[in-house]
């Protein structure tokens, strides 16, 4: 009579138990969802989503459903580690799109790396992400091309194009971006003849930068080079226009936001900078990505947006190359790809998981973006 029970006992266990249908791959994504920089954020995930929801209607991916998981990472770097170790080890990811900046993206990195998961970062441009202390962290990838060569292009652009001869560089000492980019633009800048003649920090709570462009002002500076994301940029470039300094302004793709013009007002009219790519292109993939874009969140997508779509489909890409959920195999896949065809352009990653791509540069006219040349690598 137990054993009848038992065997009752089980059948009506498993008849309560639905099938699984389908495989899964468990796919996280870390973005700055509150915070300093939480516009990059939402544009990130609204775009990874986008790209989540495109494979799972085809059929997903490989032969397997995708299930994202999204940490907010609140642009710190101490919480973007906190989000990585939960995808890593409780959520059990088997893939990671993210972080954004490369303050946050770094811990993530290295995590990863030790853990073994590969991760693609859309938008961190700082070498250290991929390359830590000459070593390839052979787990980690990026979608955006790096720092040392988007110092290089406005050095040039400010030189030749602006034909200015003397800069001045204000930047965040405590952020790895920030940093990195002033010393390569300094560098670049220095060695096509041009003169750094101002070169200051400030601490990433500075609101106040009145000293600073005190010094910036008595330099004589004919442009300022502002390595920084939007919101403090729109302090920055505000209060120098307080003070009357009409020098140029120029800066990476950290400026590109909805919310600089809102901070800065016409303080940032007229300024420059780098980006991964224009709304403005004529390419079909970027008229047929802001379309739809715009349908479903009434904005134009930003350069950050439209980079998470890209590494998300380079990672989709990887898995079905891969044909599997493994996450080496699909590390493996990542590294040998080549001439991936994405909104932001056609790129292949390099021996440090680098994409080797083109940059754009836009001009802020009447509170838009403008966008006015292409430079390749």
């Amino acid at each position: 009579m137990k054993k009848l029970a038992a065997a009752m006992a089980v059948a009506l266990l498993l008849a309560g138990c639905k099938p699984q249908t389908a495989k899964e791959i468990r796919i996280g994504l870390i973005t700055p969802l509150t915070g300093d920089v939480k516009t990059f954020g939402e544009s990130v995930k609204n775009a990874f989503e986008m790209a989540v929801d495109e494979a799972n209607k085809s059929g997903g991916v490989a032969g397997m459903r995708i299930i994202p998981i999204v940490e907010d990472d609140r642009n710190d770097p101490t919480e973007a580690s906190n989000a990585a170790s939960k995808l890593i080890k409780q959520d059990r990811v088997q893939a990671i799109v993210g972080s954004v900046t490369s303050k946050a993206t770094i811990p993530v990195s290295d995590l990863a790396q030790s853990g073994k998961i590969p991760a693609i970062t859309p938008s961190a441009t700082n070498p250290k992400v991929t390359v830590a202390d000459g070593k390839r962290k052979n787990y980690m990838f990026r979608a955006c091309f790096i720092d040392p060569f988007q110092g290089k292009v406005m050095a040039k652009f400010a030189r030749e194009a602006l034909f200015k001869d003397k800069a001045a560089v204000l930047y965040d000492a405590s952020n790895d971006y920030s940093k990195g980019i002033a010393e390569y633009f300094s560098d670049a800048f220095k060695l096509m003849g041009g003169k750094v003649v101002a070169y200051e920090s400030y601490g990433k709570d500075d609101v106040d930068f009145s000293a600073l462009l005190t010094k910036v002002k008595a330099s004589g500076a004919d442009v300022i080079f502002l390595p920084d994301y939007y919101n403090k940029v729109g302090l920055i470039a505000k209060q120098a226009r307080e003070k009357g300094i009409g020098a140029a302004l120029i800066g990476p793709d950290g400026w590109d936001s909805p919310d600089l013009v809102k901070i800065a007002g016409d303080a940032v009219e007229g300024g420059y900078f780098s980006n991964h790519y224009s709304p403005d292109d004529t390419r079909p993939e970027v008229v047929a990505w802001v379309k739809k874009y715009r349908e479903k969140f009434g904005q134009t997508p930003d350069a950050l947006g439209t980079l998470a779509y890209d590494a998300t489909n380079l990672l989709l890409e990887a898995i079905r190359k891969a044909n599997s959920g493994d996450p080496e195999k699909i590390r493996e896949a990542l590294a040998s790809i080549k001439g991936f065809k994405g909104v932001t352009g056609e790129s292949a990653m390099d021996d440090n998981g680098n994409a080797v791509k083109s940059a754009v540069i836009l001009q802020i006219t009447g509170g838009k973006q403008k966008f006015l040349k292409v430079v390749n690598p």
